[in-house]
């Protein structure tokens, strides 16, 4: 009977066990529903989203890729190798909540290649901006380059000096999170996915990892008194990786239904060179250096409609010996769009037409 009356007060204890868990789960899974119905609704007042809306836009954007060398013995001469490439015009659209742009490139007209050379260029970027954070990945490849000296300035119509042997391949992913979750939109500026209503800004940190080389069939520094630039400017092959993290900060300036945004970080990089002379000599170095992100965008933007322009430069900097390389990754994009109320099959998701569950 005792064995019994110990048993039945065991399980009743464990039920009643049981239950408080279940009760402090279910008040844990409501205490997180309530936090982020209050975000929700915080978040609404500044921001506008339009997940019931499809947009449209036409746009025109070109992307570069520039390599900058800066002797640290010659009163800071700068060689800046350029790209000739083109303008790419083409549509752009926001179907189940995925943003995505088809563009062909406009041929460069031959006054602009007699002057600049031709550059063939092929470029891949993926990119993805959500609430918080964002993500890109990209694949550039250049060939053929022009060179600007800042102590040879070239005359009006005059040609520059071109290499069309010099290839340069660029490579890497970059992201991005902003820590104020409630009040800032980061991509109102740039993707138009929703609409900052009040001005707000936020710290923010990035991070890169990146591969980038350079390789000539000759010097690749063609210049007058090249020795006076650098002990090392008779190379003919230049790679690097850089690893790198920068805080920084941005900012939407509002005024009625015009936007300004401007975005800068700055951080510390780890880089690991490969740098081959003309001679055969090979040179590896590790270093600290320093990267950094700049993003600009201005334009209008409502219910129905909106316009805008954008540009974005990542910089790579790094110091071999006595003089500096950076490696710059820009773009600059124009777009002009116009929102519509989806219908039918447009009101789902992309996640939607994934056959399992995720």
């Amino acid at each position: 009977m005792r064995i019994l009356f110990a048993i039945c007060f065991l399980s009743a204890f464990a039920l009643r066990a049981q239950s408080d868990d279940e009760l402090l789960f279910n008040e844990e899974e409501d205490d997180g529903k309530r936090r982020k119905q209050v975000r929700d609704s915080i978040r609404s007042k500044f921001v506008r989203g339009y997940p019931d809306h499809f947009f449209v836009w036409p746009v025109i954007k070109q992307r570069s890729l520039e390599v900058e060398a800066r002797s640290l013995v010659d009163n800071g001469r700068r060689v800046v190798f350029k790209p000739n490439n083109s303008v790419s015009m083409g549509m752009g659209f926001y179907l189940f909540e995925v943003a995505f742009e088809l563009a062909l490139a406009v041929p460069i007209n031959e006054q602009s290649v007699a002057r600049y050379g031709k550059t063939e260029a092929s470029d891949f970027q993926l990119n993805a901006l959500g609430k918080y954070w964002g993500f890109d990945v990209y694949r550039q490849r250049y060939q053929g380059f022009y060179l600007s000296d800042s102590f040879t300035p070239v005359l009006k119509d005059q040609p520059f000096p071109q290499r069309a042997d010099i290839v340069t391949r660029n490579f890497g992913t970059a992201g991005i999170y902003t820590f104020n979750r409630d009040k800032f939109s980061f991509r109102s500026s740039y993707n138009f996915a929703e609409q900052q209503l009040y001005s707000r800004g936020s710290w923010f940190v990035t991070g890169t990892i990146n591969s980038f080389r350079m390789d000539g069939d000759s010097v690749i520094l063609s210049i007058s008194n090249r020795e006076r630039f650098s002990e090392n400017a008779d190379f003919v092959a230049l790679r690097f990786t850089t690893l790198g993290i920068a805080p920084g900060y941005t900012h939407n300036l509002v005024y009625k239904n015009f936007f300004v945004n401007l975005t800068f970080g700055i951080g510390p990089a780890h880089n690991w060179t490969y740098l081959k002379k003309s001679d055969g000599d090979e040179r590896y170095n590790v270093s600290i250096n320093s990267i950094s992100v700049l993003r600009l965008g201005v334009g209008y933007n409502n219910d129905r409609f909106f316009a805008g322009v954008g540009f974005v430069n990542q910089s790579r900097n790094l110091k071999i010996e006595d003089f500096r390389v950076s490696n710059s990754t820009g773009f600059f994009k124009m777009m002009l769009g116009w929102r519509f109320q989806e219908v039918g099959i447009l009101k789902k998701r992309a996640v939607d037409f994934i056959p399992f569950k995720i």
